[in-house]
């Protein structure tokens, strides 16, 4: 094709008629991969004579041809011929000088592509290429070589391995790039601005994972330092710039500015604070030197800009304020640090933290303009990382947390400001600075409420300072009084009186018609279901509680108001029974609604599809909990089935991925509770095998639940039907031959072919031979499987077809030659089955084997039949071990809830001790000897969470990696400390029960059936039995005869039961 003829179609991509531009768009399809397209493409873009909207259009073409088709994925796909590759290589620098922004952002990507898969081996020209534009007296050549530097360190960010190439890069270019940093410094204009940022954010793509040994040494560090606090500590040029702060913030100065923030605080972070590394770090020296002839010309810097900031002489943008929230926060942790903020602590928390924390203008705007996003705003703020808010919360904590005079400071400005609140004339009251106050002190309740010269002035404190708030007129403040109480919700209230004034309210700020208002009172209900008396007041009003919380559901998509949904109908299940069916018909609307909101297949384009998935997954969440807490009603139970049917089959149909795992423990729920498949279930599993073949293969793992109450409460069809039997048959061969999948995949495959055979016995043995090929594809080889569940499931799957059909399993297994590798996994493993399901499972598959006759015996078995008895008497010994641990387990299980309260009413009966309550004016005098203690002295280190989770990393990493040499097996000292390690992780492996899992095998008696086996072969085959039991020690034949009376003992009991049942 000519370059004509190509101009013209991109330019009919542009023309009005739709027919005309489709033509061209397929045309344009037809021509990828074709030899010399490209070339033209970079004709056109680099011709200043096309028009711009053409060149756009061959840009956009040439980027995506190479994204797609730079990257070979086999011979055939060579659609760029290595002639091309060099051409656009050796060009497409010089295109970048010459292109318009529109233009050169499509190349900047195509570079990107093409340096993080050629270079350095097969792009060897670029370094010079890049040097020669950077060598350019002319600005705009020099920003094109920053751009492609740029690109260059970016393909390093995150490169873990094979990084020899960034130290070439650092010796190559770092030194000409902060020359030219260091004159753009003295220029005002946003091209410099624009290149200040590109030099930055090259220097941080190269420090993201590594701080090279180059850039730790002084005549790099002191240089590059020097560079960023003069970049922190230029006035930003205003000629010509918007006053909109949005806009300053985008503005490129601020850009620049905040990259040479984020370089100072990735150095001290990252490498730079020895309180954040490891005592093994290779940075630990550097951290040393950096932390006392470094970082406190940071700080100071840091600190200049806060004192600029709070005399309003300059603007600070949030992001950069985040930034340096974050730097104070890892200051307060060294020791030299600690000394420059605490001089400076007070000035912080009042005119640096405590401004930022009240109500402001931007908030009440957002608040009136946007509810929704207000509360997106606030809720979970301390999740978002890149909020100013954020950083000065932690900042605030962990001075508070670490440094006692810091958490004396906070108490005592948030104590000042409110009894200034209280004690001014109505006109004078400033409700914004309250507002912040109660921000203070509700982010220090982790901090208080352990401390109990605290704690025990807090109802005092609720009393003066929060109550009176949800009155307000000011609705920020009625709900801040909510979200106080949430925060403190572990605050026991002696006056009982006090915890109904916070019921009442809550129940009337759930009525508020400020949106903001009734979902704070919403979070704060869900804490309070844990006083027995708001439990029995909130009962009468369970109707209208879940219609709010349905109508601000629909409102606004928010995750954390499906949660306390989910906690009301978990509590008040039988209360809620009466209108469970209208709940289920208006959760299944909401639910609807939010998926009919999101992108095709739930797919999540943005922060707003995102927030709307995680409210999908909460209602999909209590509409589980209301199934489950129902399963003592069936006629409940069938009409939310029919009234939630459209919930399962749109996700399903529909493909939406992440609400897969919430629909399918809603089927396991009505599946399980009914103990039976109806009709509508049976459509269902239709829906989800076709749902697994098209979408759904990587979550065999939720599915498995599902299949096996199909399984097991739906046999008698699965007994008769072909086409069921194919489609679980068609699951387990597809999961256990699937390359996309693991060893945890296929043990629910294991588990499915299990139940399959446990259900269907006697009519399925047509699947038995395909089965046990797909099982021994990894239990016949040595290295075949490395987990130890794998091994067991897999096992089992065997043990099962013993089980089902012990004869032709028997022969299938040496017809295969499987069977001695068979035996030696089963009973080299045999500790590892050690659950109760396991023991029985083992027994009644070696019953079987005992009842084959010893002529249809392979060799292999005839030679070991002793070893049978043997078998079957180990697990025997380990039965009522394992029955004892699973009646543990359960009983645990049932009584947390019971733990919990005598918890809460041991705290219940210290609070009683506390005499005298004061108000917390009054606390701030306490005798520190009350106080439950976390500071920590101002000239020690701080050692927090992080670093003790550090440490437990590199003592896991020293541990392997003397492993992998062999040092463990040195005998000595170190030789036990192996044995030691190696015995904990054989008790690591061993298999937790399932207490929720039934299988047919739960009703028979183990004890019983070898009873009957065993008598059996006494009576009727001697040869067998005398074969058998030769080998016997006396300690195995006593064993022997106390089974057999355990056994007759049980069939005794057992036909006394049946018995008594047929009479009932």
């Amino acid at each position: 094709m000519d370059i004509q003829t190509l101009y013209n179609l991109f330019q009919a991509t542009f023309q009005p008629d739709t027919n005309i531009r489709i033509q061209a768009e397929l045309q344009l399809q037809q021509l990828d991969g074709t030899q010399g397209t490209l070339l033209l493409c970079m004709q056109i873009v680099g011709s200043e004579d096309s028009e711009i909207h053409v060149r756009q259009a061959a840009s956009i073409y040439l980027k995506n041809a190479i994204k797609r088709n730079w990257v070979e994925k086999g011979v055939s796909n060579h659609k760029i011929t290595d002639s091309d590759r060099e051409a656009i290589k050796g060009n497409v620098l010089q295109m970048l000088v010459s292109a318009p922004s529109i233009v050169r952002s499509q190349l900047i990507t195509v570079l990107g592509v093409i340096i993080a898969n050629d270079f350095p081996s097969q792009y060897t020209a670029l370094p010079g290429q890049i040097q020669a534009l950077l060598q350019s007296q002319d600005p705009k050549i020099v920003h094109v070589g920053l751009l492609a530097l740029k690109e260059l360190t970016r393909a390093y960010k995150f490169k873990a391995t094979e990084r020899e190439p960034v130290e070439d890069i650092i010796v190559t270019f770092f030194p000409a790039i902060h020359q030219i940093g260091t004159r753009l410094m003295s220029a005002d204009n946003a091209e410099a601005a624009g290149m200040l940022k590109l030099i930055f954010k090259a220097y941080h793509d190269t420090i993201q994972l590594e701080l090279s040994e180059r850039l730790r040494d002084n005549s790099f560090l002191i240089p590059w330092g020097t560079l960023f606090i003069q970049m922190v500590e230029k006035p930003v040029p205003t000629d010509g710039q918007s006053g909109d702060r949005e806009e300053l913030e985008k503005g490129p100065w601020w850009k620049a500015k905040r990259w040479a923030y984020q370089c100072l605080n990735r150095i001290y972070t990252r490498y730079g604070n020895p309180t954040a590394l490891p005592s093994d770090s290779k940075y630990k020296p550097f951290a040393m030197s950096f932390i006392q002839n470094f970082a406190p010309n940071i700080l100071t810097a840091y600190l200049k800009q806060v004192e600029l900031w709070v005399a309003k002489q300059v603007w600070i943008s949030p992001r950069v304020l985040c930034i340096m929230g974050n730097f104070f926060e890892e200051s307060v942790k060294d020791k030299h640090t600690w000394a420059m903020i605490k001089a400076h602590s007070e000035t912080l928390i009042t005119h640096f933290v405590f401004p930022q924390l009240c109500f402001t203008s931007a908030d009440e705007a957002l608040w009136v303009d946007d509810p929704a996003e207000y509360i997106h705003s606030k809720i979970g703020v301390t999740e978002d990382f890149d909020s100013p808010v954020t950083a000065a919360i932690n900042f605030m904590t962990v001075m508070a947390r670490y440094r006692r005079n810091a958490f004396m400071q906070v108490l005592a400005l948030a104590n000042n400001v409110l009894q200034k609140y209280n004690e001014a004339p109505e006109g004078a009251k400033n409700p914004r600075e309250k507002d912040g106050a109660l921000v203070m002190i509700g982010a220090l309740a982790p901090l208080i409420l352990p401390k109990k010269s605290l704690a025990s002035n807090m109802e005092t404190f609720f009393v003066s300072h929060v109550f009176p708030e949800f009155k307000s007129q000011h609705p920020f403040l009625r709900a801040r009084a909510c979200e106080m109480v949430n925060q403190f919700s572990d605050l026991d209230f002696e006056n009982p009186n006090n915890v109904a004034i916070v019921y009442t309210n809550l129940m009337e700020s759930l009525r508020d018609s400020q949106l903001p208002v009734k979902v704070t009172a919403a979070l704060a209900l869900r804490p309070m279901i844990r006083h027995d008396d708001v439990r029995e007041a909130m009962k009468p009003h369970l109707q209208f509680i879940m219609q709010e919380l349905l109508t601000v559901t629909n409102q606004i998509d928010l995750d954390t108001l499906t949660e306390v949904m989910d906690d009301l109908v978990e509590v008040f299940a039988q209360d809620l029974a009466p209108f469970a069916v209208q709940l289920c018909e208006q959760l299944r609307d909401t639910f609807l609604r939010i998926c009919g909101d999101m992108g095709p297949n739930g797919q999540e384009d943005t922060s707003d599809d995102t927030d709307k998935t995680m409210a999908a997954m909460g209602v999909l969440k209590t509409i589980s909990t209301l199934i489950l807490s129902l399963e003592s009603t069936p006629d409940v139970l069938s009409q939310l089935e029919v009234a939630l049917l459209p919930v399962v089959t749109f996700t399903l149909q529909n493909a939406i991925m992440d609400l897969f795992d919430g629909v399918f423990e809603i089927i396991d729920g009505f599946t399980f509770s009914a103990k039976s498949i109806s009709p509508n279930m049976w459509g269902v599993f239709e829906l989800i095998y076709k749902t697994f073949k098209e979408s759904a293969l990587d979550f065999m793992e939720e599915m498995m639940p599902s299949l096996d109450n199909y399984l097991s409460y739906g046999k008698e069809l699965f007994c008769t039907n072909e086409n069921a039997q194919h489609s679980v048959y068609d699951i387990i061969d597809t999961v256990m031959t699937s390359d996309r999948l693991g060893e945890n995949d296929r043990v629910q495959a294991c588990k499915l072919a299990e139940s399959f055979l446990l259900n269907c016995r006697g009519h399925v043995d047509k699947y038995i031979a395909p089965i046990l090929n797909l099982v021994f594809h990894y239990l016949a080889p040595e290295e075949g499987i490395e987990s130890v569940e794998f091994r067991v499931q897999a096992t089992e799957v065997v043990m099962n077809s013993l089980y089902y059909n012990a004869p032709e399993t028997l022969r299938l297994l040496e017809e295969n030659r499987w069977t001695q590798r068979f035996f030696e996994v089963w009973f080299s493993n045999l500790n590892k089955f050690s659950r109760v399901h396991d023991k029985k499972l083992s027994i009644f598959a070696l019953c079987s084997i005992l009842n084959v006759p010893v002529a249809q015996l392979p060799a292999t078995l005839q030679s070991a039949w002793p070893q049978v008895l043997n078998g079957i008497l180990k697990n025997f010994e380990g039965l009522p071990v394992a029955q004892a641990r699973r009646r543990e387990m359960e009983r645990r299980f049932n009584i947390v809830s019971d733990d919990e309260e005598e918890d809460d009413d041991d705290d219940d009966d210290d609070d009683d001790d506390e005499e005298g309550q004061k108000a917390l004016e009054a606390a701030l005098a306490a005798d520190d000897s009350e106080v439950e203690e976390e500071w920590v002295d101002d000239d020690e280190d701080v050692y927090d969470e992080g670093h003790e989770y550090l440490e437990f990393l590199a003592k896991e990493a020293a541990k392997k990696n003397a492993a992998l040499a062999g040092e463990t097996n040195d005998g000595g000292e170190g030789g036990d400390d192996g044995d030691e390690d190696e015995d904990e992780d054989e008790d690591d492996d061993d298999l937790e029960e399932e207490i929720y899992f039934e299988s047919p095998l739960d009703e028979l008696d183990p004890y019983i059936v070898f009873r009957e086996v065993f008598t059996g072969l006494q009576q009727h085959n001697h040869a067998s039995y005398n074969e058998l039991t030769k080998a016997t020690t006396p300690e195995q034949q006593e064993f022997i005869m106390h089974l057999l009376h355990v056994g007759e003992v049980n069939a005794i009991a057992a036909a006394e039961n049946s018995t008594a049942t047929v009479k009932a």
